[in-house]
Protein backbone atom coordinates (compact mmCIF):
# COMPACT_ATOMS: atom_id res chain seq x y z
CA UNK A 1 0.00 0.00 0.00
CA UNK A 2 1.56 3.10 -1.27
CA UNK A 3 1.24 6.48 1.18
CA UNK A 4 -0.75 9.30 -0.78
CA UNK A 5 -0.76 11.59 1.97
CA UNK A 6 2.12 13.91 0.66
CA UNK A 7 -0.11 14.07 -2.56
CA UNK A 8 -3.81 14.93 -0.86
CA UNK A 9 -3.80 18.55 -2.80
CA UNK A 10 -3.04 17.03 -5.90
CA UNK A 11 -6.12 17.59 -8.25
CA UNK A 12 -6.77 13.99 -8.67
CA UNK A 13 -7.38 13.57 -4.78
CA UNK A 14 -9.38 17.09 -4.29
CA UNK A 15 -11.70 16.39 -2.24
CA UNK A 16 -11.17 13.22 -1.15
CA UNK A 17 -11.83 11.98 3.02
CA UNK A 18 -8.95 10.70 4.85
CA UNK A 19 -10.73 6.91 4.57
CA UNK A 20 -11.66 7.35 0.91
CA UNK A 21 -7.46 7.92 0.31
CA UNK A 22 -6.71 5.18 2.44
CA UNK A 23 -8.86 3.05 0.03
CA UNK A 24 -7.27 4.71 -2.65
CA UNK A 25 -3.91 3.34 -1.52
CA UNK A 26 -4.70 -0.05 -2.04
CA UNK A 27 -5.04 0.37 -5.67
CA UNK A 28 -2.50 2.70 -6.41
CA UNK A 29 1.05 1.09 -6.75
CA UNK A 30 4.70 3.23 -7.18
CA UNK A 31 6.99 3.07 -9.56
CA UNK A 32 10.39 4.10 -9.65
CA UNK A 33 11.84 5.28 -12.95
CA UNK A 34 15.21 7.07 -14.15
CA UNK A 35 16.28 9.99 -16.32
CA UNK A 36 15.73 8.30 -19.86
CA UNK A 37 13.11 5.52 -19.55
CA UNK A 38 10.14 5.40 -21.46
CA UNK A 39 7.13 5.35 -19.47
CA UNK A 40 4.32 4.43 -22.78
CA UNK A 41 5.02 5.31 -26.28
CA UNK A 42 2.48 6.96 -29.00
CA UNK A 43 -0.44 4.21 -30.39
CA UNK A 44 0.21 1.22 -27.77
CA UNK A 45 -2.28 0.18 -25.81
CA UNK A 46 -3.13 2.45 -22.71
CA UNK A 47 -4.17 0.89 -19.49
CA UNK A 48 -2.80 2.48 -16.56
CA UNK A 49 -2.92 6.71 -15.30
CA UNK A 50 0.04 8.35 -13.42
CA UNK A 51 1.20 10.40 -10.55
CA UNK A 52 4.21 12.20 -10.25
CA UNK A 53 5.24 12.24 -7.07
CA UNK A 54 8.78 13.48 -7.91
CA UNK A 55 11.15 14.20 -11.02
CA UNK A 56 9.85 15.21 -14.71
CA UNK A 57 8.01 13.35 -17.18
CA UNK A 58 8.11 14.78 -20.90
CA UNK A 59 5.07 14.46 -23.01
CA UNK A 60 5.83 14.30 -26.33
CA UNK A 61 5.06 13.64 -30.43
CA UNK A 62 6.01 12.24 -33.42
CA UNK A 63 5.51 14.62 -36.37
CA UNK A 64 5.41 13.53 -39.99
CA UNK A 65 8.80 14.51 -40.75
CA UNK A 66 9.85 11.83 -37.91
CA UNK A 67 10.92 14.48 -35.58
CA UNK A 68 9.93 14.19 -31.82
CA UNK A 69 8.05 17.08 -30.44
CA UNK A 70 7.97 18.05 -26.99
CA UNK A 71 4.35 18.86 -25.67
CA UNK A 72 4.78 19.63 -22.08
CA UNK A 73 6.76 19.12 -19.54
CA UNK A 74 4.98 17.63 -16.60
CA UNK A 75 6.34 17.31 -12.45
CA UNK A 76 5.21 16.58 -8.74
CA UNK A 77 1.46 16.20 -8.51
CA UNK A 78 0.72 16.36 -12.38
CA UNK A 79 -1.56 13.79 -13.75
CA UNK A 80 -1.03 12.01 -17.17
CA UNK A 81 -2.01 9.22 -18.90
CA UNK A 82 -6.00 10.02 -17.80
CA UNK A 83 -7.19 9.40 -21.58
CA UNK A 84 -6.09 5.57 -21.23
CA UNK A 85 -8.47 4.94 -17.78
CA UNK A 86 -11.65 6.60 -19.39
CA UNK A 87 -11.28 4.82 -22.64
CA UNK A 88 -8.78 2.12 -23.30
CA UNK A 89 -7.60 4.10 -26.45
CA UNK A 90 -3.89 3.66 -27.65
CA UNK A 91 -1.82 6.50 -26.27
CA UNK A 92 -1.77 9.59 -28.20
CA UNK A 93 1.39 10.76 -27.18
CA UNK A 94 5.04 9.44 -25.59
CA UNK A 95 5.65 9.82 -21.92
CA UNK A 96 9.52 9.74 -20.97
CA UNK A 97 11.08 10.23 -17.96
CA UNK A 98 13.43 13.73 -18.05
CA UNK A 99 14.59 13.33 -14.32
CA UNK A 100 14.56 10.28 -11.81
CA UNK A 101 10.85 10.16 -11.43
CA UNK A 102 8.65 8.53 -8.45
CA UNK A 103 5.09 7.67 -10.14
CA UNK A 104 2.00 6.50 -8.47
CA UNK A 105 0.00 4.74 -11.27
CA UNK A 106 -3.44 2.85 -11.51
CA UNK A 107 -4.63 0.48 -13.77
CA UNK A 108 -7.60 0.88 -15.90
CA UNK A 109 -8.75 -2.55 -14.35
CA UNK A 110 -8.26 -1.69 -10.94
CA UNK A 111 -10.12 1.46 -11.84
CA UNK A 112 -13.06 -0.29 -12.73
CA UNK A 113 -13.01 -2.45 -10.05
CA UNK A 114 -13.18 0.21 -7.84
CA UNK A 115 -15.57 2.60 -9.43
CA UNK A 116 -17.48 -1.09 -9.28
CA UNK A 117 -16.90 -1.94 -5.38
CA UNK A 118 -17.25 1.80 -4.36
CA UNK A 119 -18.81 3.40 -6.80
CA UNK A 120 -19.36 7.09 -4.87
CA UNK A 121 -15.42 7.31 -4.15
CA UNK A 122 -15.04 6.19 -8.02
CA UNK A 123 -17.57 8.89 -9.32
CA UNK A 124 -14.78 11.41 -7.17
CA UNK A 125 -11.81 9.92 -9.02
CA UNK A 126 -14.11 10.07 -12.27
CA UNK A 127 -14.67 13.60 -11.54
CA UNK A 128 -11.58 14.74 -10.84
CA UNK A 129 -9.55 12.75 -13.63
CA UNK A 130 -12.34 14.47 -15.86
CA UNK A 131 -11.49 18.21 -14.54
CA UNK A 132 -7.86 17.60 -15.19
CA UNK A 133 -8.51 16.20 -18.73
CA UNK A 134 -10.73 19.32 -19.01
CA UNK A 135 -8.54 22.05 -17.71
CA UNK A 136 -6.19 20.54 -20.12
CA UNK A 137 -8.03 20.85 -23.07
CA UNK A 138 -9.19 24.47 -22.24
CA UNK A 139 -5.26 24.84 -21.82
CA UNK A 140 -4.82 23.45 -25.48
CA UNK A 141 -7.53 25.67 -26.77
CA UNK A 142 -5.87 28.58 -25.17
CA UNK A 143 -2.45 28.38 -26.45
CA UNK A 144 -4.10 27.53 -30.07
CA UNK A 145 -6.03 30.47 -30.32
CA UNK A 146 -2.88 32.47 -29.61
CA UNK A 147 -0.72 30.63 -32.16
CA UNK A 148 -3.66 30.91 -34.54
CA UNK A 149 -3.44 35.05 -33.69
CA UNK A 150 0.15 35.27 -34.04
CA UNK A 151 0.05 33.17 -37.23
CA UNK A 152 -2.93 35.84 -38.55
CA UNK A 153 -0.70 38.59 -37.45
CA UNK A 154 2.29 37.86 -39.18
CA UNK A 155 0.10 37.43 -42.72
CA UNK A 156 -1.26 40.97 -42.27
CA UNK A 157 2.15 42.59 -42.06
Amino acid sequence: MVDLNALKNSSLFKGMTDAEMAALASVFHEKAMTEGATIFVEQMPGEMLYLIQSGTVKISKMLAEGEEKTLVLLGPEDVFGEMAILDGSPRSATARVAENARLLCIKKTDFEVLCDEQPRLGMKLMRNIIRVFSQRIRDNNDEFRDMLLWSLGKKKS
